[in-house]
This record gives structure tokens, C-alpha cells and sequence, in this order.
């Protein structure tokens, strides 16, 4: 699917806007339902809603509210749709799933309770991943792994010093294995007894996800600063083991919370407040350029564009090209705070913060 990118001609169209509690999750969504997670009042919400209305379709209620005096209220993590049902992690450690269609509770646990892990500074905000027949939470750092169908504890993983970002399913030489990127750096496990098959120290912690590119992996690492860079890692069977091995460590993209792309070569994302671009041959920057807050991005690879959410609600395309920082289009979409990750869902972009949530149509 190809965008119009001239916005003076041809610019968003607003499909839907309706008013949504705080929380900086962002969408998943099959079909017309849309789901993300909410706070309202002392309750913390999974909520679903029509994709082509916006419409509320079901709620879920939890007794929890976390809060923090930067991000404030809300939960973070985004739900994971698998199989007609919703898995979701809240701010505080509730697991929840639900039948996707109706909201029924099918089961839930309590993440930290169960690995007595403590409540993190900005709260419990990953994704659950679900693989075969079992349900992985990143619990600050510290992987556990539930029966899909029962939620019966399957196994409980080391502690790895913290982290905000979720468990992550890939396949290297043939072995599918969890990646997590934690406080003690990145550490890969199978999925089905949470063995360590390698581990890789670089102190920090993470939140964004990394990404795999010609077989090897990206990774980042931040501080209480933000963003401490890019690094590539080469992880390959060696024997009975496992080898890996740093390629390079790059200070010229450093993403933070903030997504990053990886598009022919090279990849885009946030450093600081401005985007950036790296080669990924050698890590070296091609291009900073723009001011964006701390904003999100989706890659439009067919037409070598990201399509930018800014901090402050405005969307913008810009070009996915190395030679220089160019930006296209830009269209003010929502107002206040925008922290949550955009969706694309065909034509129709879907934009939320922690007040307000609208569905565009892009021609």
C-alpha cells in the first residue's frame, strides 16, 4: 500500500477522535477491534474499540493504578493478540487474558508476585509474547513463562538487573530462541524451558526492541541520560555453543524510548529529540536533522519514508534515504503529550496519547 505524500493536496482525513484515559500504550488490532490498555480513576483498563468508529466495544477492569510523577498515570505495555485472545501486562504486574471478543476473563496472574520482582520505576511496561504453548512476560528484566492455556507457572528466568523492553522471538542458525535486553545487556533463552543459550554484557537497561538484520542483531543500551547508542552483534552456533562477537558500537543513532527502523542498510530512529541516521556497515552516521520531542516513527518502505509522530501530536513524513535529512509532509493530528507508538492498519493510521485517540485515513 502506497500513501500520497503531498499533504497540501491530499492531506490526512480524520476518520474518528474520542476522548481516552491515560496510559502510553499503543494499539493492537485484528479485523475492526481495536485494543490498547487505559487508566480510569483507580481502575486500569483493557479496552476495545471499533476500528472504523472508534466506537467501545468491551472493558476489562483491574483494582490498580501506578503512577510516577514524569510519565504519570497509567499502565504501558501494548497488548499481544494470538489466536481469538488478548494478552496484556499491566503497570503493576497483572497478566491478563481475555477473549477477544468479549472481554472474558480467561485467566490472570500477577507477574511480580509470582517472581517477586520489585515494581519498577516507570512501571511494568512490556508485551507479552506468546510462543507455541506458552505466554513469556519480561518482568523488569527477569523473564517468566505461564501455560498458554491454564496460566500454570512453566518456568521462571534469572534476574538480568532491570529493563523496560519485551521478550523478543527470533530464529539464528535454525534455533528459535527469546531474546531479552535487559539491565546486564542481552540475553538469548529457548522459549520452552527459559535455558540461557548466550549472554552478552552491556550494562544500561533497554525499552525499544532490537532488530535483526543479515542474521546479525541490533541492540541498544540507555542510561538515567538517555540514550547510550547502537550496537551490532554477530551471534552464530560455535560447537555444542553458542559465539558472539561485537561488530561495532555506534554514538550516532541513540535511540531512548523512541523507536528505530532499519531500511536498506541503514537505520532511522531518534537520537535525543533529533532523527538520525547510521550506516549499519559500520555504524557511522549519515545525517541528524529535525526536531521532532521524543516522538515515534513508522518505516514506509515501499516509498522510502517515516512516517513521523512528534511529541506534540503532529505527524510528518520525512525521507528514508541516507544522502540527507528531508522532510516531506507534516499535519498537526492530536494535541498534548504523544509518547504512544502509531499504528498503521492499511490506509487508516491509528494515534492515541494519554487523553485523546483518533483514526486517520491516509489516501
Amino acid at each position: 500500500m502506497r500513501i500520497d505524500s503531498d499533504w497540501s493536496k491530499t492531506p490526512p482525513v480524520e476518520l474518528w477522535r474520542r476522548a481516552i484515559g491515560p496510559g502510553w500504550s499503543s494499539f493492537a488490532v485484528q479485523g475492526d477491534l481495536v485494543y490498547t490498555q487505559e487508566q480510569r480513576g483507580e481502575s486500569e483498563m483493557v479496552t476495545c474499540y471499533q476500528l472504523s468508529t472508534g466506537k467501545p466495544v468491551w472493558m476489562h477492569r483491574d483494582a490498580a493504578r501506578f503512577y510516577e510523577s514524569n510519565a504519570g498515570t497509567g499502565p504501558r505495555g501494548t497488548p499481544t493478540l494470538s489466536q481469538g485472545r488478548v494478552y496484556t501486562f499491566g503497570a503493576t504486574g497483572i497478566v491478563n487474558v481475555l477473549d477477544a471478543g468479549t472481554g472474558a476473563r480467561v485467566w490472570s496472574r500477577n507477574a511480580a508476585t509470582d517472581t517477586g520482582a520489585k515494581l519498577p520505576g516507570w512501571g511494568f511496561s512490556s508485551s507479552p509474547l506468546v510462543v507455541d504453548d506458552v505466554v513469556i512476560i519480561a518482568v523488569a528484566g527477569q523473564l517468566v513463562a505461564y501455560d498458554r492455556a491454564t496460566g500454570a507457572p512453566r518456568w521462571t528466568g534469572k534476574s538480568n538487573g532491570g529493563g523496560y523492553s519485551s521478550p523478543h522471538l527470533y530464529t539464528i542458525d535454525g534455533v528459535p530462541q527469546v531474546l531479552l535486553l535487559s539491565g546486564t545487556g542481552a540475553t538469548g533463552v529457548t522459549p520452552a524451558d527459559g535455558k540461557v543459550l548466550w549472554e552478552h554484557a552491556w550494562e544500561g537497561g533497554s525499552i525499544v526492541q532490537p532488530a535483526v538484520i543479515e542474521g546479525d542483531l541490533l541492540i541498544n543500551s540507555i542510561s538515567m541520560m538517555g540514550g547510550e547508542g547502537l550496537r551490532r552483534l554477530s551471534v552464530k552456533r560455535a560447537g555444542d555453543g553458542w559465539a558472539v562477537e561485537e561488530r561495532w558500537t555506534s554514538k550516532g543513532l541513540k535511540p531512548y524510548f523512541n523507536d528505530f527502523v532499519v531500511h536498506n542498510g541503514h537505520a532511522y530512529g531518534f537520537d535525543g529529540s533529533i532523527l538520525s541516521s547510521i550506516d549499519l556497515a559500520d555504524g557511522k552516521r549519515k545525517w541528524k536533522g529535525g526536531r521532532y520531542g521524543d516522538g515515534q516513527l513508522i518505516l514506509l518502505a515501499d516509498q522510502d519514508l517515516l512516517l513521523v509522530v512528534s511529541e506534540e501530536g503532529e505527524l510528518a513524513l520525512v525521507s528514508a534515504t541516507p544522502d540527507k535529512f528531508t522532510e516531506v509532509a507534516r499535519f498537526a493530528a492530536i494535541e498534548g503529550k504523544t509518547w504512544n507508538h502509531p499504528v498503521l492498519v492499511g490506509n487508516i493510521l491509528l494515534v492515541r496519547n494519554g487523553e485523546e485517540m483518533a483514526a486517520f485515513k491516509l489516501r
